[in-house]
This record gives structure tokens, C-alpha cells and sequence, in this order.
């Protein structure tokens, strides 16, 4: 019999040969003589890493996929953890994140970015002057920091050039701690309150180029060596000079800070109104009988917030404060 092309005599009729190969298996390394460590800095595909006092650098392997590793991370490595010259370790999982603080880049981006993974503590950093406040931009980063669940400390500088009064009325009634420091060109001057402020806590650092992050984090940590910028004349914006976020120890082991680079976006695309509002639980409490839907802004109809000012249950100026936060995820004037 013949069928098409050839017949049933022909060898090309039946079928050829597969080429063997072995199969895939579901089973996964168990990584049982993996190390923790912790993400110091990334830069360009590469993780910095501490890992035992020592510095070792790693890579991540390809089971994590497109897993982001960030500043902050703990995670588990195997390979070359020597931290010698030339040496490249593997990074083969991320321990679960206590706290992401994250944002996008614009407020209509639905992409988020991790800034930093497990700090505790958002720290705001804001010149009183040279380069001028920016409320906004605070505002934002507050809102970032209860998202995230993070305590917020709100840190001034240059406390010679302006009164921190004018600024601090704004954000007392939302009950934000505050410190003021005063440093002098060569980064002398008292720290002890922001000292206190950050032990046994890690920390990260955020705020717009030029308020003094780097000459704070230099005087924290005096081998940190960490590039001091200077604030343009004629636009009074200051220029990048951390390029990415690092890790740093404080003297005696008394907690963490991360530095990050100078900010000048803080998109919010990510906040829903109500993660905002559970971070005031005073407030939250008064919402139980807002309609459904209730955003809790300005001008809601029967919000729970406006009825509670009526009846005296609530302070007024606080509710004010809150809803700025609230205004500031979609504000453009920032």
C-alpha cells in the first residue's frame, strides 16, 4: 500500500527517532546550606550584601524570576559567600517583607516600586530654607509611611536660616513627632534627639535633593562618606548626589538608616482611602457610619468625620490635616 510520498516498505514512512532528553523534574533545591543576609545596595543587576559582618557580592538566581530584591531585604544565599575579590554568591529566596514603603512615578501609573524593604521608620527630611519647604511633598511621603504601616518622624535642617515654628503648626495636629537639627558646614553639631529618635529602629531616610540628607547621614556615621550636595541659586533645587539607596549601620549597633537618593516625584497610585484612614484610629472609629463609597474628603455627603466635628467629638483642625493627606494622592501643585 502506498500512502502520499512514500510507502510502506520506505523507512522514511515511520516515524523518526526524538531526540532523548531527560525529563523535568517539580523537585527544587532545598537549599538547606543557604546563609541569611541582608541588601545593602543594588546596582545594575548586582546585590551588595552583609552577610556576617563581612561584604560579599551576589547575584539572584533565576527561580526568583522577576521577584524584585531591594535595599532592606533579608534573604538566603548559597555559593561563594567569602566576600573575597571576584567572588559572587547567589541569592535563592526573600524572607517575607515586614514593612514595603513603595511608589509610582506618577499618580495615573498603576506600576509600583519598592523603595525599600523592612524599615520601620520613614524618616522626612526638610530644610526650613535653602531650598524652601515643600508641604506637598511631605504630605506625600506621609501618606507613603502609613500605607506602609511605618512610624513617621518628620527631621529639620537648617534651623539657622528659618523658624521650624511656621512649618511645625501644619503637621502637630496630626500628632507627628518631630526633631530640628542645626548642622554646621563641617557636620558638627548635637544629634542626641535624632539619636534617640532612631535607635533600635531602621530608618529610611527620604526627601527632596539639597535639605541635608547626606551631611546628616555623614555625621551620624562618620565613615560613611556619603557625597554632599549644593543647592542651586537660581532654581533652588539641589542636585542628586546619592544615586541609590544604601544601607548603614549606626556607631555601637544601635539601629540602621537607609539613604535614598533625592526625591522630586512621590506618585501615590497605589493608596486607597481606606489603608489612609486606618492609620488614625481615632478617626477610622468615627467613619462606622459613613455611607458606602465615602472617600471621607471635603465635601462627602454625610461623612461620618463631618459629623463628628459637629457634635465636638473630633477636633476640627485634625480632620482638616487628614484630609490633606488625602487631597495630596491626587495634588499636582507639588
Amino acid at each position: 500500500m502506498t500512502t502520499g510520498r512514500y510507502s510502506d516498505h520506505d523507512q522514511e514512512h515511520y516515524e523518526r527517532p526524538r531526540r532523548r532528553t531527560r525529563p523535568r523534574t517539580k523537585d527544587r533545591p532545598s537549599y538547606d546550606d543557604a546563609v541569611d543576609a541582608r541588601v545593602v545596595t543594588v546596582d545594575r543587576g548586582r546585590f551588595t550584601l552583609l552577610l556576617d559582618g563581612r561584604r560579599v557580592m551576589a547575584m539572584k538566581s533565576r527561580p526568583l524570576g522577576r521577584k524584585g530584591v531591594v535595599v532592606g531585604d533579608r534573604v538566603r544565599v548559597v555559593g561563594d559567600t567569602s566576600g573575597a575579590d571576584g567572588s559572587l554568591a547567589r541569592i535563592v529566596e526573600v524572607v517575607p517583607r515586614t514593612t514595603t514603603l513603595r511608589r509610582t512615578a506618577d499618580d495615573d501609573d498603576p506600576v509600583e516600586r519598592v523603595i525599600v524593604a523592612n524599615a520601620d521608620q520613614l524618616v522626612v527630611v526638610t530644610a526650613l530654607a535653602d531650598p524652601e519647604p515643600r508641604p506637598r511633598l511631605i504630605d506625600r511621603a506621609l501618606v507613603a509611611a502609613y500605607d506602609a504601616g511605618m512610624a513617621p518622624l518628620l527631621c529639620l535642617t537648617k534651623a539657622d536660616l528659618a523658624d521650624p515654628e511656621t512649618l511645625l503648626s501644619t503637621y502637630r495636629s496630626l500628632g507627628v513627632p518631630w526633631v530640628v537639627t542645626q548642622l554646621k558646614g563641617d557636620g558638627a553639631g548635637d544629634l542626641t534627639e535624632l539619636l534617640d529618635r532612631l535607635r533600635g529602629r531602621t530608618s529610611v531616610l527620604v526627601g527632596h535633593s539639597g535639605v541635608g540628607k547626606s551631611t546628616l547621614v555623614n555625621a551620624l556615621i562618620p565613615d560613611a562618606h556619603r557625597e554632599v550636595g549644593i543647592v542651586n541659586a537660581v532654581t533652588g533645587r539641589g542636585r542628586h548626589t546619592s544615586t541609590s539607596a544604601y544601607l548603614l549601620e549606626l556607631p555601637h549597633g544601635d539601629g540602621w538608616i537607609i539613604d535614598t537618593p533625592g526625591i522630586r516625584s512621590f506618585g501615590l497610585a497605589h493608596v486607597k482611602p481606606e489603608n489612609l484612614i486606618e492609620a488614625f484610629p481615632d478617626l477610622d472609629e468615627m467613619t462606622e457610619s459613613c455611607p458606602r463609597g465615602c472617600s471621607h474628603g471635603t465635601g462627602e455627603p454625610e461623612c461620618g468625620l463631618d459629623e463628628a466635628v459637629a457634635a465636638g467629638e473630633a477636633d476640627p483642625d485634625r480632620v482638616e490635616s487628614f484630609r490633606r493627606l488625602l487631597s495630596a494622592r491626587s495634588a499636582t501643585d507639588w
